[in-house]
């Protein structure tokens, strides 16, 4: 599988964060930008994201003046590229955590975080490809963490992992372009983790519980509670 033509590829030997980069490069033209190292990284809510030697980290920049709502359901559609790729690869038990995460037999195998300026977005991603975070580093209701390492005898090293990753998502950000949210919608529902079970969301001043039914059209979270559904556009969820 070559390199989308359509798409530059910046290889870094080290940087503070490949988001951070794809936003100083804005107009420049779309492009995936690949660190070796990060000393930066950030996940959701400005928490930091530990990247040993050997793990994968990435963004996506993307010219585009489509509304915010629009851009941010480009996770959706990085999630799924995410798991066809490692769907390709032989991994098994892979679900989608509402709204950036990856999981595989319910451990945190990556995270997606987007990034806005007027005129583009930035898509990251970071694959733990070699090894994980140490849990007593997590949070305390933090997801148990897992190595593409510890799944597969031979994974692929982070450059190869970047061309089937650039591949799968441009055929997902196709569909996205040329049929609209509802399809994304519907095929990361399909590999939803936790769909119809209880699961809490924590927002800022307080924490919902409830049944997770759906996504809706725009991609926000809808719960059943005990006051009725609620719709989240933005939270953290937790199990």
């Amino acid at each position: 599988m070559g390199w989308p033509p359509e798409l530059g590829r910046v290889i870094l030997k080290t940087v503070d964060s490949t988001n951070a980069e794809a936003l100083r490069r804005i107009g420049q033209g779309d492009a995936w930008i690949l660190t070796h190292a990060q000393t930066s990284g950030l996940g959701r809510r400005g928490k930091s994201w530990e990247m040993p030697k050997g793990n994968f980290a990435a963004s996506l920049l993307m010219h585009s003046d489509a509304p915010q709502p629009a851009l941010a359901q480009r996770s959706f559609v990085a999630a799924l590229a995410l798991h066809e790729v490692l769907a390709g690869l032989g991994v098994a038990e892979i679900s989608l955590k509402w709204p950036n995460d990856v999981l595989v037999g319910g451990r945190k195998l990556a995270g997606i975080l987007l990034a806005s300026a007027p005129g583009a977005l930035v898509v990251g991603v970071g694959v733990n490809l070699l090894a994980a975070p140490h849990p007593a580093r997590l949070q305390a209701d933090a997801l148990a963490p897992v190595c593409l390492k510890e799944l597969l005898h031979s994974p692929p090293d982070a450059e190869g992992f970047l061309t089937l990753l650039a591949n799968a998502f441009l055929k997902y950000e196709r569909q996205m372009r040329g049929l609209g949210f509802a399809p994304i919608r519907q095929a990361w529902l399909c590999h939803a983790a936790r769909l119809g079970e209880v699961i809490h969301a924590r927002l800022p001043a307080r924490v919902i519980s409830g049944t997770f039914e759906t996504i809706d059209e725009t991609g926000a979270l809808v719960l059943a509670t005990a006051r009725g559904r609620q719709v989240l556009p933005a939270a953290e969820v937790f199990f």
